[in-house]
């Protein structure tokens, strides 16, 4: 018996990086996991290494810009395993690393609507599943660029900072629901994303998405009852 024996967790940005550490970490405490990414290539066979390890896992391509395939999804994993008990909002886009005066009109509507006007459409549409049930837990993947603005971060860090704030206020509006809702900042960890936003870092120097899984299970069990509202490091629960 896992820490998440019964549980169906959906992750958003499921197929690489942080989202399949996650998916992962959920799979071998017992969850059932339904991953989500806008590309199809990966999540068949992040769903077929889940599975590898005995674990139970689906998967459906979405664009969650769309209102159409967001609801899709959520179908989806209702019809696959009838709950969904977490809710990760992981998908993130980088954008240009440009200063604000320079940055393009089209790639800034296109990180928001990605980063923040994504994670509240699969959100609500899961609170659609949720506050009736009255349990749940949703964890939204957010950044240090978030908590404090550094240059040429432009859209990512405002939709960062846009993710921290909405953290605070749904907590509080589904607080009495029994829905807990956090943020986490995974730090600099060895993803794609990293080395696009800092090519000439050395990508050992930093840790594995596979080491800071542990606040996000922390998160998604009943340990962490009463906790809500709350902005965590996951660099603070790295693996020893």
């Amino acid at each position: 018996m896992g820490r998440l024996t019964g549980k169906v967790a959906l992750v958003t940005g499921g197929s690489r990086g942080i989202g399949k550490a996650i998916a992962l970490a959920y799979a071998r405490e017992g969850a059932k996991v339904f991953i989500s990414a806008r590309r199809q290539e990966k999540l068949a066979d992040t769903v077929e290494e889940i599975r590898g390890i005995g674990g139970e896992a689906n998967w459906h391509a979405a664009d969650l810009t769309k209102a159409r395939e967001v609801k899709r999804l959520v179908r989806e994993v209702i019809h696959s395993y009838g709950a969904i008990h977490i809710l990760v909002n992981n998908a993130s886009l980088l954008g240009p690393r440009e200063t604000i005066a320079r940055y393009p009109l089209s790639a800034w509507e296109e990180v928001v609507k990605v980063n923040l006007t994504g994670l509240f459409m699969v959100t609500k549409e899961v609170l659609g599943i949720m506050i009736p049930r009255e349990e749940g837990t949703i964890i939204n993947v957010s950044s240090g660029v978030g908590r404090v603005g550094k240059a040429r971060w432009g859209a990512y860090a405002a939709s960062k900072f846009g993710v921290e704030g909405f953290t605070q206020v749904l907590a509080e509006e589904v607080k009495a629901r029994s829905i807990r809702v956090n943020a986490v900042n995974p730090g600099g960890t060895r993803t794609e994303m990293r080395a696009e936003a800092y090519p000439d870092e050395d990508p050992m120097t930093l840790p594995h998405p596979d080491e800071i899984t542990e606040v996000f299970v922390y998160l998604a069990t009943e340990e962490s009852e009463g906790v809500t509202g709350k902005s965590f490091d996951a660099r603070d629960w790295l693996k020893k």
